[in-house]
């Protein structure tokens, strides 16, 4: 059996031993669609990322006989295709749960503690010149008796909210779906959400429903103390319209792991405010946990073994 892995850049130095043992593997750092076409000519098993699968790369793998997505969605994949062939796709869910909720606290933590002021204040030297042993000029708020409004209350935002109540937060949530499934904390209106919550987390899935969910509008209606963290999936939250709301100090602040391009571009205007200061980013990492990626390379041998 041989198995071909088009994009394991994502996957930077973790093991891929328990793959390997399963069969011939062949990996790729990155694929161009292009090179993809070569690649997987005599390949039983395809591993991808963000590799597009579309009826072409299909065609140019007779052989294949299982597509292993290396994530959770499977958006980059022609489910049609794949079925009309008779090849089965298995993605993995639930691998990346905690990873995703600690960067998310890392985020609110950081905007709400105003971390990177006050390490910068001691790696300045202005502390040492300032002959005061504290830095009087500069407060951060706490979280107990704050309310954080959860926009997808699915694994990852119940996993969130239970974190919010060890800080002594309340929480209420959105559904994205329309049905509030969860029954252990409110379901509220969007609009209601975003005027009321002290901290708004997303963690939805990027869909008709969520396509631009959260626009100018919905951040008008934010509280001026307020933070706002992106952690689902770009185009959820409007960036160019977080960039205005940002630019006339609407808000408090805002985080982000997702955006709508991928990397973002150099001229988004989120790396354009006048208030960088406002803003904290990561580069898609949140899922990347070394105990995520472990979990992944485990349920994606696991999806192996199980055949087609």
């Amino acid at each position: 059996m041989k198995t071909v892995f088009l994009d394991t850049a994502t996957m930077g130095d973790t093991s891929l031993s328990e793959i390997e043992s399963l069969g011939e593997l062949v990996c790729y750092y990155s694929s161009t669609p292009e090179e993809a076409m070569q690649r997987v000519g005599d390949c039983d098993v395809l591993i991808v990322n963000k590799v597009k699968v579309a009826e072409e790369l299909l065609s140019a793998a007779p052989k294949l006989r299982l597509i292993c997505e290396a994530a959770t969605g499977v958006d980059n994949i022609d489910l049609k295709a794949a079925a009309e062939r008779g090849i089965p796709v298995r993605n993995v869910a639930g691998y990346s749960t905690d990873s995703v909720a600690q960067l998310t606290w890392m985020h609110i933590l950081f905007l709400v503690g105003e971390a990177p002021h006050f390490d910068g204040y001691v790696k300045s030297g202005e502390y040492s010149a300032s002959g005061i042993f504290t830095d009087a000029a500069c407060s951060f708020t706490e979280l107990v008796g704050k309310t954080i409004g959860i926009v997808g209350m699915g694994a990852i935002g119940s996993r969130v909210a239970g974190i919010a109540e060890a800080f002594g937060m309340k929480v209420v949530y959105y559904s994205t779906s329309g049905t509030g499934h969860c029954t252990k904390y409110p379901s509220l209106p969007l609009d209601e959400l975003m005027s009321s919550a002290d901290v708004i987390s997303v963690h939805a899935p990027y869909n008709e429903r969520t396509a631009a969910l959260i626009g100018e509008r919905e951040l008008r209606l934010m509280k001026k103390e307020a933070i706002i963290v992106n952690m689902g999936r770009g185009g959820i939250v409007v960036e160019a319209a977080l960039a205005r709301v940002i630019d006339e100090g609407l808000i408090r602040g805002a985080a982000l792991d997702v955006y709508v391009k991928e990397p973002l571009p150099a001229d988004s205007p989120l790396l354009h405010t006048s208030h960088p200061e406002k803003l904290r980013f990561t580069p898609h990492a949140a899922w990347a946990s070394v105990e995520a990626k472990d979990r992944l390379v485990h349920a994606i041998a696991d999806n192996i073994r199980k055949g087609w």
